[in-house]
């Protein structure tokens, strides 16, 4: 099985929905704190919401423009990186990121997503990763710096979230820009 090491207890590994019950069962626990960002908190309400979300991945990654993975900590799926949108004849990717709270603060996420990032500009030639995120989102903005994005801009009301309109922060990385 394709597993890649974020450290000594922790993996990074396809999100397929095979795992639908496993997927379901973490978004319960974290329901509250991955959803104050992140929308399929909210769109996977039930367990077959939960698998019709992960079969939408698995679509993409069959069509080559999206993947998600999943982040295993002890043995437990705790949070998840994505390629959100993966347009390699455009050179360009968007990746995204959620944790529940039993996987927040140990570096998972930018582990996660350097593992992502190195994959699209190195091997698979894109040239922008971009990163999108709430400007409330402090935790999500500060792995956009730790990953070395500049911030390109804010796209003012952009989006609604749970009924609230929210800015939208652009940040992105260049594949020149790119040492890791």
């Amino acid at each position: 099985m394709f597993a890649t090491p974020l450290g000594a207890d922790a993996e990074l590994r396809p999100l397929e929905p095979w795992r639908a019950e496993e997927f379901f069962a973490h978004l319960e626990r974290g329901r509250d704190f991955i959803g104050e960002h992140i929308g399929f908190a909210d769109a996977a309400k039930d367990l077959e919401s939960a698998r019709r979300l992960l079969q939408s991945y698995a679509d993409k990654a069959a069509a080559d423009t999206g993947r998600l993975f999943g982040i295993w900590l002890d043995g437990v799926l705790v949070g998840g990186v994505l390629f959100r949108v993966f347009e390699v004849a455009q050179g360009r990717a968007e990746v995204g990121c959620w944790l529940e709270p039993a996987g927040v603060g140990k570096g998972l996420v930018t582990r996660a997503c350097r593992v992502l990032i190195d994959h699209a500009i190195r091997e698979r030639g894109v040239h922008r990763v971009e990163w999108q995120v709430s400007s409330a989102n402090a935790a999500s903005i500060a792995v956009a710096r730790r990953l070395g994005m500049a911030k390109d801009g804010v796209l003012r009301s952009y989006s609604v979230h749970r009924g609230v309109r929210q800015d939208i922060e652009v940040w992105s990385v260049l594949a020149p820009e790119w040492g890791n």
